[in-house]
């Protein structure tokens, strides 16, 4: 099947555009120095911080024609209703100088006890999400060891508590965000009433969070003037927040970023920043459903590139993603697969050997002198590239923003989703439960807190 090239067309004539409206600016925050290095020549031993989101969200998507539902119909990450509230994020953590063993030395530990994808599967009340060590001894190689954000694509990369969005683009949640293979092959749940009679929830660990455990070198250098170049290379165990590993399979991420630098600091630094991203590894399931115990090795590959600006209260950015190997399709499909021959990795429709992409492009304006700054980002997500069970899903989100404080804000969201399998009729094959996606609604207050 041959695919339009429109999408990657109007992509980059739009980071193209932004590129030339904003040669003159400054640079995003730089993720890789803001998490998990403190300031040179900081004395801070342990500084503690946190920060809590509640939210309330609503889902007006319609069921299957037999009054079924499935997961982007429903609100996550308990999938048993269309409207909930939810304390979703709960984080403390320390961080500081390792004083008096060595001033060069910086160590980051956070922990997460929201009800989101990280804790809920498993039902554990809190998990570690970071806790790491940085080595500052090299000039230009920085050394990072432990639990920690791997270098990646800008939404997974950044600190949630200043994410401008309720929920992540389509691409992000869904090829990005890991779910991790079950021990052993666990068959498909189908769709299910509200509340549901069983589980829409497959998958026995947590979301990997954009972290991994393993060995970081990193820095970043500034150079004529106003210029800065970061870059990163990462190897980790592939296995998400799990502290072992379960294979023999290391995973591999880079990254590089071109940035133009004029004033500000920390995660709300403005400028403009060019980056892109790569992250290879491999992962070991049991997908076939014939009764025997029989894990094979899959290939995990994903790529991405983007432009960030944000300058006097306006920004922009976007973001081009795609990925071969362990498609993600939904928490109630942990088999990776959704089409005929469902348990072969080799059948059509199934995630183990498939590909996908997506983009998004964003942005927003802080009116001067107030609170207030409205926001609006359009994503699209192509599942199953190239498959007869290829999916394509879009969305355009509006909201808006009002800030009591630096650090306490209420952000309301509106987005209007849909989804169709563009190789079957309406009301055919996945369209039976793709058909109906809806609307959502979504209203957000984040307060931060730090010593």
């Amino acid at each position: 099947m041959t695919r339009p090239t429109y999408s990657k067309t109007v992509l980059m004539s739009l980071l193209w555009l932004i590129a030339m409206l904003t040669s003159g600016a400054a640079s995003a925050a730089n993720w890789l120095m803001v998490q998990g290095t403190e300031p040179e020549g900081s004395a801070d031993l342990a500084r503690v911080w946190g920060f809590v989101q509640v939210q309330y969200q609503k889902d007006q998507s319609d069921p299957n024609p037999a009054g079924g539902y499935i997961p982007p119909k429903l609100i996550g990450p308990n999938l048993d209703s269309q409207s909930a509230f939810n304390v979703n994020r709960a984080r403390i953590g320390v961080r500081g100088v390792a004083m008096p063993l060595d001033s060069k030395i910086n160590y980051f530990l956070l922990l997460e006890m929201g009800n989101n994808g990280i804790t809920e599967p498993s039902g554990s009340f809190a998990k570690a999400t970071d806790a790491s060590m940085t080595f500052n001894h090299l000039k230009g190689a920085r050394i990072r060891a432990g639990l920690f954000k791997y270098p990646g694509a800008e939404e997974g990369l950044q600190a949630i508590h200043v994410f401008d969005y309720i929920n992540f683009t389509w691409v992000t949640n869904q090829m990005l965000l890991e779910r991790f293979p079950n021990s052993t092959y666990t068959p498909n749940i189908p769709p299910q009433p509200i509340p549901p009679e069983v589980d829409l929830n497959g998958f026995e660990e947590g979301v990997g969070a954009f972290r991994d455990v393993g060995v970081q070198v990193f820095d970043a250098f500034n150079f004529g003037g106003n210029w800065e170049a970061s870059y990163a290379a990462m190897i980790g165990n592939g296995n998400g927040l799990n502290f072992s590993d379960n294979n023999n399979d290391k995973d591999v991420y880079l990254y590089a970023a071109l940035e133009q630098v004029y004033g500000g600091a920390g995660p709300r630094r403005e400028g403009l920043k060019m980056f892109a991203w790569s992250h290879n590894g491999v992962r070991t399931a049991d997908l076939t459903n014939d009764g025997t115990h029989n894990p094979e090795d899959y290939d995990r590959d994903r790529y991405g590139v983007g432009i960030k600006f944000l300058r006097n209260g306006w920004r922009a950015s976007a973001e081009y993603m795609w990925g071969e190997g362990m498609i993600w399709q939904a928490p109630h499909n942990p088999s990776f697969g959704l089409g005929p021959g469902q348990g072969n990795p080799n059948a059509p429709g199934n995630g183990a050997f498939a590909e996908a992409n997506g983009y998004y492009v964003e942005g927003g304006y802080r009116f001067p002198g107030t609170g207030w700054e409205l926001d609006a980002r359009y994503d699209v997500y192509n599942r199953l590239d190239g498959d007869r069970f290829e999916i394509k899903f879009d969305r355009v989100t509006l909201g808006v923003q009002y800030f009591f404080n630096p650090r306490v804000r209420v952000a309301v969201n509106y987005e209007f989703r849909s989804g169709e399998a563009q190789n079957f009729p309406a009301g055919a094959g996945p369209n039976a439960n793709v058909d109906g996606i809806g609307d959502v609604i979504g209203v957000q207050v984040t307060g931060i807190w730090s010593q």
